[in-house]
């Protein structure tokens, strides 16, 4: 990881507004190593979320503090790329919602712009399907336009980004309960969608594969990695473990090619729990993934 390419930002974001670990993230991976590898720390956006209610409408669980947060990340990420311009994004979670303050910036000020993501889950459902209401169970459907408007409007140009501009990779597509698998079967058949299984078996080829797709697009390309996207033989810090999913040296092999992509505008990387992690040992995983992939 070349420290001189990347400006760091955090967003301890945690969609529950229960204060849940993945809000301590980013603290914990700069003390773990991060923030001595990276030139330019521009601290944390003004993303924490106090109101764990649910709206009744929408069904979306803390939505006024949710808007705020991905004004705010939205906010922050342009002021960064103005006052770096020579440097990419590294955006550090928080929860995998996030992603709705990155979009929303991007699109403003850049306009269609593809993404890589890099989950175990789809993260497709409506809200109202959702046993929580979370956005982190529906960010992807907000992403492409489906969902409440104040979710979907955030960058005021529907949709954030369009589904056949999307790549999902790693997500499990075997073993699945009725509901997950109704969630994997919801989704936009425009979606590129690359599978744990495939990612195990070559993760270099999987992520060239997606790499090429990126290629054909012609635009720029985000990099979005979900941990729980690895087994939890490797990293069960997390809220939503998973089996079937690869280990760290697979993850790296995968993440490569997208990490060195010449459209490559930023990454950003979401869902990791210290405080399931007491001993740092999972956080020195992630920096050690993040030295060999950046």
């Amino acid at each position: 990881m070349d420290g001189r390419n990347w400006f760091l930002l955090g967003a301890p974001w945690d969609c529950s507004g229960t204060g849940r670990g993945e809000a301590d993230a980013p603290a914990a991976l700069r003390t773990a190593g991060l923030s001595r590898r990276v030139d330019v720390d521009l601290g944390d956006a003004a993303t924490v979320i106090s109101d764990s209610r649910r709206d009744e409408q929408t069904g979306v669980r803390a939505l006024p503090g949710t808007v705020a947060a991905a004004q705010a990340l939205a906010a922050a990420l342009g002021a960064g790329t103005r006052a770096h311009p020579e440097r990419r994004p590294l955006v550090i979670g928080g929860d995998c919602s996030l992603l709705l303050g990155v979009f929303a910036h991007l699109r403003q000020a850049i306009g269609q712009v593809g993404l890589w993501l890099v989950d175990g889950h789809p993260d497709y459902l409506d809200a109202h399907a959702s046993d929580t209401g979370e956005t982190a169970d529906l960010e992807l459907a907000v992403l492409t336009g489906a969902g409440p408007a104040a979710l979907t409007g955030l960058a005021q140009a529907l949709p954030m980004v369009e589904a056949s501009h999307v790549a999902l990779i790693g997500h499990r597509t075997s073993g699945l309960d009725p509901a997950s698998a109704a969630e994997l079967a919801g989704l936009p058949r425009e979606v590129l969608e690359i599978g744990a299984p495939e990612v195990i078996r070559d993760p270099h080829t999987a992520g060239s594969q997606a790499t090429a797709w990126a290629e054909r697009l012609r635009m720029p390309m985000w990099l979005h990695l979900d941990v729980d996207v690895l087994d939890p033989s490797s990293l069960p810090a997390v809220t939503y473990p998973q089996p079937g999913g690869p280990d760290l040296d697979q993850l790296a092999a995968l993440l490569t090619p997208l990490a060195t992509a010449p459209d490559l505008l930023g990454v950003s990387i979401a869902d990791f729990r210290p405080d399931l992690d007491p001993e740092g040992h999972f956080a020195a995983a992630l920096i050690r993934l993040l030295d060999r992939a950046l």
